[in-house]
């Protein structure tokens, strides 16, 4: 492979960056050709949001003095809340973004190119994560998570930062992904995954992102780390259809979507079952059964998993009391809270508190 790898290292206040006169590029850095380019460009002018996305287009990933730029960043808002460094040759870019402060920031991608996120840092005090077809996560600790967004498919996350994080960004060109030769076939479609753990790909992602981090020239090996990240990404997903094949007789995505918003809205409220099977236009028995192979767990253990998951949130306020954050999630007594809590998390709220530090 000929390609040179280009770093830049910047925050992303400045509108349009300096380029660097005594650098070297070589045209073949360009990992997307220019139809996919073109078709960014018509992702990046869609959707409820066109309307700001024609004012703010995303910021190209490396700065080429040829001109060339690769144009399918993730956009983020506001710009100068985080720093950015990125690397890219043919194929592949990565990006490591860290926040600078403690301000909400909004992520936003949707592209002809493939997304793998690594949260290596950082826990969010609120914030929400959505990525097509899948339901949306309030998770608030993300730390050592994976996420995987394929080509086409839109991301969105906000977030207000209790911690400074660091998030790396994999963007792979799927043309240029390798095929699995046991998935049987070129073109089967990578499924979108939120919040996952797989010991194999994080320890190739942090590495990479350490990499680039530290400015190292190591070309070769910053490529032969790119191939088994891209590998292991492949394999792994045809794997999970191979052992865990979507479950007959479950929800379909937009009613997981419809199901999961409306828990979160109501999280202090006693949701009747029928309410929840009458929004995705099924009879109470069969909405039962079918959460339940979506999700893995009845309606009613989900929401009491939420509401345990708020308290968590909650308990990090020295402000809050055990008894105001038993009643802001549902709970009419501290015993029964205390009890649920010790229940899921193997800890009372008292001490989980104190955990916190």
């Amino acid at each position: 492979m000929q390609a040179m790898l280009t770093y830049s290292l910047r925050t992303n206040s400045a509108v349009h960056p300096r380029f660097d006169n005594s650098a070297r590029f070589d045209r073949d850095v360009a990992f997307i050709p220019q139809t996919a380019l073109r078709s960014m460009d018509r992702y990046s002018r869609s959707g409820e949001d066109g309307e700001q996305s024609r004012r703010v287009r995303p910021r190209p990933l490396s700065d080429l003095r040829t001109g060339e730029v690769i144009d399918q960043a993730v956009r983020i808002f506001p710009s100068d809340a985080v720093t950015r460094r990125s690397l890219a040759w043919d194929g592949m870019a990565i990006e490591v973004v860290h926040a600078i402060g403690h301000e909400k920031v909004e992520f936003r991608f949707r592209a002809p190119v493939h997304l793998l996120v690594a949260y290596e840092g950082g826990v969010r005090e609120n914030g929400e994560t959505l990525i097509e077809g899948l339901p949306r996560s309030t998770l608030r600790d993300v730390k050592c998570k994976l996420a995987f967004v394929p080509a086409g498919h839109e991301y969105r996350e906000w977030r207000e930062p209790r911690t400074r994080g660091r998030v790396v960004y994999f963007y792979f060109d799927p043309a240029k992904m390798p095929i699995d030769p046991a998935a049987g076939a070129a073109h089967t479609p990578l499924a979108p995954r939120l919040f996952f753990e797989d010991k194999a790909l994080w320890d190739t992602a942090v590495k990479l992102g350490r990499l680039i981090e530290s400015g190292s020239d190591d070309r070769h090996y910053c490529e032969a780390l790119g191939a088994v990240l891209a590998h292991e990404l492949v394999r792994r997903s045809a794997g999970t259809r191979r052992v865990e094949p979507p479950a007959r007789g479950g929800l379909a995505a937009w009613q997981q979507r419809i199901v999961s918003a409306y828990i979160e809205e109501h999280i202090a409220e006693q949701i009747p079952l029928a309410t929840l099977a009458h929004r995705v236009r099924l009879s109470p028995y069969h909405f039962c059964r079918a959460f339940k192979r979506s999700f893995g767990v009845p309606p009613h253990r989900y929401h009491n998993a939420r509401r345990i998951d708020h308290a968590k949130t909650l308990l990090a306020r020295p402000t809050c009391s055990v008894t105001e954050i038993a009643l802001t999630v549902g709970f009419s007594e501290t015993s029964s809270f205390t009890a649920a809590f010790r229940k899921a998390t193997g800890s009372t709220p008292t001490a989980y508190r104190r955990s916190l530090g």
